[in-house]
């Protein structure tokens, strides 16, 4: 049966993040409407006889940047030519712009017949955490006032502007964000949110391992005690040290890929990353 691929809506959106949490993938509770402030139709689907076969999200960050995710099919839909519609749909949308995609490691080869390069791997930790020392002092919630400093950093360590999410990330229901301030400057920043299962910290950016781990303490003491997860840049040793000192062990890891050479990021002040979705 011939699919047709178009955007979702806003309720089908939410069924795409059902999949993903069927998938083990544990998104948060409010990353639909996050999400969807960035880029209102990066959700596409692929749809034969009403029922939704796949789905992808491309999402558009300025003019020259896009990131896929939530590349899945139903299990009866899978073989059938589904997938790669709703991707070709999504390279589309994308075409022009330097591309990203965290991928399961397994899959590297097909990625690479799209136009893809590995650039490093991530790995997600998780498990109930040791919490650190008591917070340092100057950690604040992350208030409107501070957004253009968090936007700053944001952008060392992210390839483009991304201002709507930022501030939809940073209010969202359940969601804590802190800053660190050094001499009255935002120094450092970190988000806590509720997921399908425990929290996760993400993103978390900060210039060294003490200044992540002073607002990983103050996270924790926000939010009830549970699992936490965690995701790292594997090449970034100090990111992975703090994981394991907080006793996060690896789940999983994704393969970062680029349709280009890698944009150039201070990878070294990832102690989180935001998502394996949206980058």
């Amino acid at each position: 049966m011939t699919a047709t691929v178009r955007p979702l809506t806003q309720a089908e959106a939410g069924g795409a993040l059902d999949w993903a949490a069927a998938e083990g993938w544990n998104p948060g509770h409010a990353d639909l409407d996050c999400f969807l402030a960035q880029d209102p139709a990066l959700f596409l689907g692929a749809f034969a006889g009403g029922e939704m076969l796949s789905v992808i999200s491309a999402t558009r960050y300025g003019d020259g940047f896009g990131f896929v995710g939530f590349y899945i099919a139903r299990p009866e839909a899978r073989g059938l030519g589904h997938g790669i519609a709703v991707w070709r749909a999504a390279m589309a949308r994308l075409d022009g712009r330097l591309v990203g995609l965290d991928g399961v490691v397994a899959q590297q080869a097909n990625y690479r017949k799209s136009g893809f390069v590995l650039a490093w791997n991530n790995i997600r930790f998780g498990g109930v955490p040791v919490p650190p020392g008591a917070p340092a002092t100057g950690i604040v919630p992350a208030t409107p006032a501070y957004l253009p400093a968090i936007e700053a950093l944001d952008r060392e360590v992210f390839p483009a502007p991304r201002a709507a999410f930022l501030r939809a990330w940073l209010t969202a229901p359940g969601h804590v964000a802190l800053v660190l301030l050094r001499g009255g400057a935002v120094a450092a920043f970190g988000v806590i949110r509720p997921c399908r299962m425990g929290h996760k910290i993400a993103p978390l950016v900060a210039a060294g391992a003490g200044d992540a781990e002073a607002l990983v303490g103050a996270l924790l003491a926000r939010v009830p005690p549970g699992p936490v997860f965690l995701d790292v840049p594997e090449p970034h040793r100090a990111a992975v040290a703090l994981a394991e000192r907080l006793g996060l062990t690896p789940g999983f890891e994704t393969a970062r890929m680029y349709t280009g050479p890698a944009p150039a990021l201070a990878r070294d002040r990832i102690f989180g990353i935001t998502t394996f979705e949206l980058g």
